[in-house]
């Protein structure tokens, strides 16, 4: 289906609220609907737990190259543990160990990791290798790549690092009948793997309408978990008074799912850090909440704001089940074993989804 996004700002919130939430009558039964998959997906559960056993394998301080994760929860807790977060691998000691944030790196950032004598582990979520390994594909066979992505965002750079002279990014639906190629017969399309589906996919469709020939990536490039979450919030969203999204600002895929509850019918929907930022007024008048999360927010958060809304009366909280997901990935070959040379028992993560 053909779908306009429209960006809302989010509203203001206070540091911290200063009083519970309170149980204010409504006309009707209050409930939670409860997305579910929400939370952790496997690559961010791979890269967080990379993190921690790097920091118990080599002690602190570990360096990380950008958030690990785009949470700030999660990267709050991990420099309480012991990692500096950096923003390129020049602010790394020489002989460091630094890891590769989720998101992924170009070419150009590993080898200044090499030339400075790093020790880097490559904590690159395996769906977005996958889509680096097109861009190399496609740019070897002389196509134009068009990156359908935001421009700016880490795992767009380190896609379009792989292929530097053959991918143009294309930002939006809008830019689409305005990109240019030299060849329309040989052009293929690659995408951000946390955009809204609709979005990208009415990006797509106009680029076919401009360029017929347009290649598909060999699959689908948008990763299982943010498919899964926009699926379960748009069931979510026709019920809703109110749609909660935690996740941070900076995190894609969290923005994204605000944007599809609104789009599918919840009256109201607002991301949340955690769960003090949910303000009162939100609830006047809410017989039903949504609630649901970005594929890099532990549970814990979420726990935190039912917790907060039991308190306004949102005691009965009911699951929206869409999917089950039962993917995991092996940690980096640096860390799947211990110090002593025994496989580590979390070499395949170890949190479960939800």
């Amino acid at each position: 289906m053909s779908a306009t996004i429209v960006r809302l700002p989010d509203p203001p919130r206070p540091a911290r609220r200063s009083a519970p939430l309170q149980d204010r009558p409504v006309d009707g039964a209050k409930r939670v609907l409860l997305a579910a998959p929400r939370g952790y997906c496997a690559g961010v559960d791979r890269a967080v737990v990379a993190v921690e056993k790097a920091l118990e394998r080599y002690g602190a301080p570990v360096y990380v190259r950008k958030q690990i994760v785009h949470n700030i929860h999660v990267v709050t807790e991990l420099e309480k543990k012991g990692a500096i977060f950096v923003e390129e691998v020049e602010e790394v000691p020489e002989g460091a160990h630094v890891v590769f944030s989720a998101h992924g790196v170009s070419p150009t950032v590993v080898n200044a990791a090499s030339d400075r004598g790093l020790h880097a582990i490559d904590a690159t979520c395996p769906l977005v290798t996958k889509v680096h390994r097109e861009a190399v594909r496609f740019a070897r066979d002389d196509f134009e790549i068009l990156l359908i992505g935001h421009d700016g965002h880490e795992e767009v750079e380190g896609t379009a690092g792989h292929a530097p002279d053959r991918v143009t990014i294309v930002n939006s639906p809008d830019e689409a009948d305005t990109v240019q190629v030299e060849d329309p017969s040989k052009v293929v399309w690659l995408s951000q793997t946390t955009l809204s589906v609709d979005e990208t996919m009415e990006t797509v469709n106009r680029l076919r309408t401009r360029f017929p020939e347009l290649h598909n990536p060999p699959s689908d490039d948008i990763c299982y978990a943010t498919q899964n979450r926009q699926v379960a919030i748009k069931k979510v969203a026709r019920d809703a008074d109110l749609v909660i999204v935690v996740g941070s600002a900076n995190s894609s895929n969290s923005v994204r799912l605000v944007e599809v509850a609104l789009e599918y019918g919840a009256k109201a929907a607002y991301r949340v850090d955690y769960a003090h930022e949910v303000r009162q007024e939100w609830l006047e008048g809410v017989r039903t909440v949504g609630v649901t999360s970005g594929a890099s927010v532990p549970e814990v958060l979420v726990r935190e704001v039912l917790e907060d809304l039991s308190q306004a009366g949102y005691a009965d909280v009911e699951e929206v089940r869409t999917a089950e997901e039962d993917l995991m990935f092996s940690l980096p070959k640096e860390l799947r074993q211990d110090a002593s040379g025994k496989r580590d028992a979390r070499a395949l993560g170890g949190r479960s989804a939800h």
